[in-house]
């Protein structure tokens, strides 16, 4: 059996979890490429990831999956301690998935989110929606409510799974993270995180909306971004905002055009922050958060962590209350299309 299983590109440990999807609390698995079982195993084919479930869950319950994609020098378990979203998942009552990076891919375990590979929607994006596939087919998941947010390199790779694999997915979360197309190699990458994407918002979202196979869907999308931020400079929340409105009106769903409603400072406990919303049909589909005084971190996380902030606003909440908000059709994503090659 456990031959079996291994050429099927699964663990026997990953066979026992699928057959006990409903344990609670939180579950390491393993995700290989299909078609990856037969071959050497490699840094390209894949991936660690966690879940969480929280307590109280049965088999016929459907709730949503938030995907959490950490920053460099993270892992999932780092990064679930730092956001304390394990905590709010047990309060609100959805499942909470972390994909990890591996540090054979990168060494600093930076998601590849400038390749050009990946920006195509094959190489780490591929290998995520694989993951995220998989956990809504084996976890009491609702399909119509699957989210995801990142930060840094991981609210980079948000943007490309928003753009690549957005009909999996029915709303986004972006942490001091830069646009889609910001960069398509290691060096135009480093401009970009200082604000100097080498093409326009409008230009990228234009183009990959005239593309027949990957047109994309508009999401409704969260930017939030640390005003004092060195590492990510805050320009890119700008060009965010801007990608994301051009796709509102070229994008398949045509969401847009969206108005922009006038920006309010808002007091939360040891922080403000400016807020700027975008409506399409009178709610709210875009919405931008600069912080004020926060760095390159996660605003009210814990600070034992690094890249965490503990003063607030709390960006988990922020997230949730974002997100959650939304839905898509309920539908199945066809397992050819997450294919690494």
């Amino acid at each position: 059996m456990r031959r079996l299983l291994n050429r099927l590109g699964w663990s026997t440990r990953s066979w026992i979890r699928r057959r006990k999807f409903h344990r609670i609390g939180w579950i390491a698995g393993r995700f290989r490429a299909p078609g990856a079982g037969l071959r050497p195993r490699s840094a390209d084919h894949e991936r660690r990831y966690y879940v969480y479930v929280p307590a109280g869950l049965k088999k016929q319950d459907r709730v949503p999956l938030l995907v959490m994609l950490h920053g460099c020098n993270q892992d999932a378990q780092v990064f679930a301690a730092g956001t304390r979203m394990n905590q709010l998942a047990d309060e609100r009552r959805f499942i909470v998935l972390y994909p990890e990076q591996s540090s054979r891919a990168n060494p600093l375990r930076c998601w590849r989110w400038y390749e050009r590979e990946t920006l195509a929607g094959r190489g780490d994006a591929a290998l995520i929606a694989g993951i995220i596939h998989r956990v809504i087919n084996n976890y009491p998941v609702d399909s119509a409510r699957v989210y995801i947010a990142g930060i840094s390199a991981g609210g980079a790779m948000a943007s490309v799974l928003a753009f690549c694999y957005g009909e999996m997915l029915g709303a986004c979360a972006i942490i001091s993270g830069v646009m889609y197309g910001a960069a398509d190699s290691g060096a135009d990458a480093f401009a970009a995180m200082r604000g100097r994407a080498w093409q326009d918002p409008h230009v990228v979202a234009a183009e990959v909306a005239r593309r027949t196979k990957r047109s994309p869907e508009f999401l409704p999308a969260l930017i939030i971004h640390g005003e004092r931020d060195s590492t990510v400079h805050p320009a890119n929340a700008d060009q965010l905002v801007r990608q994301f409105l051009s796709l509102a009106e070229h994008g398949k769903s045509r969401a847009g055009p969206l108005v922009s409603a006038e920006e309010r400072r808002i007091l939360d406990h040891d922080r403000a922050y400016r807020q700027c919303d975008y409506l399409g049909n009178g709610r709210v589909l875009l919405r931008k958060i600069v912080i004020e005084g926060l760095g390159h971190a996660w605003s009210g996380g814990n600070d034992r962590h690094q890249f965490n902030d503990a003063a607030g606003p709390d960006a988990s909440r922020l997230i949730w209350e974002f997100v959650s908000q939304f839905r898509r059709p309920d539908r199945r994503y066809p397992p050819h299309t997450v294919a690494v090659g």
